[in-house]
């Protein structure tokens, strides 16, 4: 806040009185994963290029997350975010959305299916993984399929259409070949893989990765991906009042091209991991139903300003 200089004419005289105030997850089972800095994307208006030695800027708007209780038993929760801003309602009519949630609540029963190898585009990696679960035993996969309906509720009301790479959270699968393959076949305008981490207790809050370029393969989506990452992000955060992780990658990003479903996505895909199940205050808050419709509310106003160009 400025204050205002008054200047006040008396005669030939003047007399000038200034007063100045100034106020200022994912594939490899959710465990928290080295990244290298996020690489520069000259044709991503939405965030500027950085070199591999800088730090991501701060993404705009800038938020302040709510303080959170000590106590992980009383989550705090962010104000009620409507689903879509209402000036953009019906503004993605048509438009297709695929929503992967991550992992599936017959895995654990599956265990050589999932071990399965599938390549990747640049190496081979399991099938799928179990995920990982909160100190208490609330699953990750529970978690994200949750999450994902609610997502695919919100955007449905707005007029787009809601792919799910998994109809239910009792079956395998599917493999992060077919995951991919779902939103390549489906045209999506817009795809986004659900998570929670597994990282280190000490450590909270969200991320969102990024694709890196795998040659042959997905290097036309990467500057896309960037900025339906950029909005996640933004929206996310203003949603929920989630820090950025403070454990790994840079601002809440990382880069890996070491993610099946990336790297063979031939459609604008990020993940998002919400937050750290292994960390006592995250998981309290990833429990919490009232929580949960406002991850959904972060995610889908995220994809919805990516649409929009917003």
């Amino acid at each position: 806040m400025q204050g205002h200089a008054y200047v006040y004419c008396r005669l030939a005289a003047v007399v000038m009185a200034l007063s100045l105030a100034l106020g200022c997850g994912a594939e490899n089972g959710d465990r928290a994963v080295q990244v290298s800095p996020l690489p520069s994307t000259p044709d991503s208006p939405s965030l500027p290029p950085v070199s591999p030695s800088a730090t991501l800027p701060p993404v705009a708007p800038s938020v302040t997350p709510p303080p959170v209780p000590p106590s992980p038993t009383v989550p705090a929760l962010a104000s009620p975010v409507a689903p879509v801003a209402p000036a953009l309602i019906g503004s993605i009519a048509g438009k297709i959305v695929v929503i992967d949630p991550g992992h599936n609540g017959g895995n654990a029963a599956h265990a050589r299916d999932i071990a399965a190898q599938v390549d990747i585009g640049n190496g081979i990696k399991e099938c799928d993984t179990v995920g990982a679960q909160a100190a208490d035993g609330y699953p990750e996969h529970a978690l994200n399929f949750d999450v994902a309906q609610r997502v695919r509720n919100r955007l449905n009301g707005a007029g787009a259409q809601v792919v799910l790479t998994r109809e239910d959270d009792t079956g395998w699968g599917p493999c992060i070949t077919r995951r991919a393959g779902i939103g390549n076949a489906a045209q999506a305008a817009a795809a986004i893989s659900v998570h929670a981490d597994g990282g280190p207790s000490s450590g909270r809050g969200f991320h969102i990765i990024l694709p890196a370029a795998v040659a042959g393969h997905n290097e036309a989506i990467v500057a896309p991906s960037r900025r339906l990452g950029q909005a996640v992000h933004t929206a996310f955060a203003a949603a929920t009042g989630e820090p950025t992780a403070d454990y790994l990658g840079s601002g809440g990003f990382s880069v890996r091209s070491d993610l099946g479903g990336l790297n063979l996505s031939t459609v604008p895909k990020v993940f998002i991991e919400m937050g750290n199940m292994d960390n006592s205050i995250d998981a309290a808050r990833l429990e919490s139903p009232a929580y949960r419709d406002q991850l959904a509310a972060g995610i889908a106003t995220g994809i919805t300003a990516f649409l929009t160009g917003g």
